[in-house]
């Protein structure tokens, strides 16, 4: 008599999470050895992480607080911009990170198996010391400004967990397609440059005119920004648009996971 197995398929719709705490050693070991070389083998160090936001904050207070004086509802430049500056730093750390991060890592995926979306997942939490780093910061001015804290504050922590969200997302999105088209580590620069002034980092969400409103927070950083801002310094409102923003973060970080889930299985191949 033939006898029938049936075995469990590798969907692409299956996250295994399990097999990702049995790698954790791993995890960890990739998370020391990138904050190492980005802090502890460097000149500035952790200096670094301070630096780059501040560099960014004086320019665009002398370019859009100064010269073009944007209004920013009585809320001081400086403090309006870091807040945008804090959440689009990390965003844009994990993109170019985790794009080229397989690739940077062939050397390993060849030698050997573990579920490669540990090593996007390690430029994560890597980056998560520069957005504490900008927080912090944010924090000081926010003193030196005296501007009051309000309620708002308490969900704070949901547009950061939607801020990993859309991170994330768009880096495993990246570091897969990466590994397919090459064009794309030198057009991640690029996308980095101008996503900064396609999202609400230097300006308010306000001045863009109703009828382009709903093609605008189709970007997910533009929720994400008007959120940080509404949660810390009580400006604009949380209406449908940022919903809209909100919503493509799932979509985006649901979609790559899956299209990483379908290329992991090449990496060791193409890479």
């Amino acid at each position: 008599m033939s006898k029938i197995v049936i075995q469990e398929g590798n969907s692409i719709l299956k996250l295994n999470l399990k097999e990702l705490f049995q790698y954790k050693d791993l995890f960890i070991t990739l998370f020391y050895r990138d904050v190492k070389v980005r802090y502890a083998q460097t000149f500035l160090g952790l200096l670094w992480a301070f630096i780059q936001p501040l560099i960014t904050l004086i320019i665009l207070t002398v370019v859009f607080g100064k010269a073009m004086k944007i209004n920013t509802n009585n809320i001081p430049y400086p403090l309006f911009a870091i807040s945008g500056i804090s959440a689009w730093t990390y965003f844009a750390f994990v993109m170019s990170q985790s794009g080229n991060s397989i690739i940077g890592a062939q050397h390993i995926i060849k030698k050997i198996y573990f579920p490669r979306l540990i090593i996007p997942l390690s430029k994560a939490m890597v980056g998560l010391v520069d957005l504490a780093v900008a927080v912090l910061f944010l924090m000081a001015m926010m003193l030196w400004y005296k501007q009051p804290l309000t309620l708002n504050i308490l969900y704070l922590p949901i547009f950061l967990i939607f801020l990993m969200i859309c991170s994330l997302g768009v880096g495993i999105w990246l570091s897969a397609l990466t590994v397919r088209y090459r064009d794309f580590q030198h057009i991640l620069p690029f996308v980095v440059q101008v996503g900064l002034y396609i999202s609400p980092v230097a300006y308010p969400a306000n001045i863009i005119p109703e009828k382009y409103k709903l093609v605008y927070y189709l970007n997910p950083m533009a929720g994400i920004i008007d959120g940080f801002r509404w949660s810390l310094l009580s400006t604009g409102a949380i209406g449908v648009y940022q919903y809209v923003s909100l919503g493509i973060c799932i979509i985006v970080f649901f979609s790559g996971w899956l299209y990483f889930n379908r290329a992991e299985k090449l990496m060791a191949d193409i890479v």
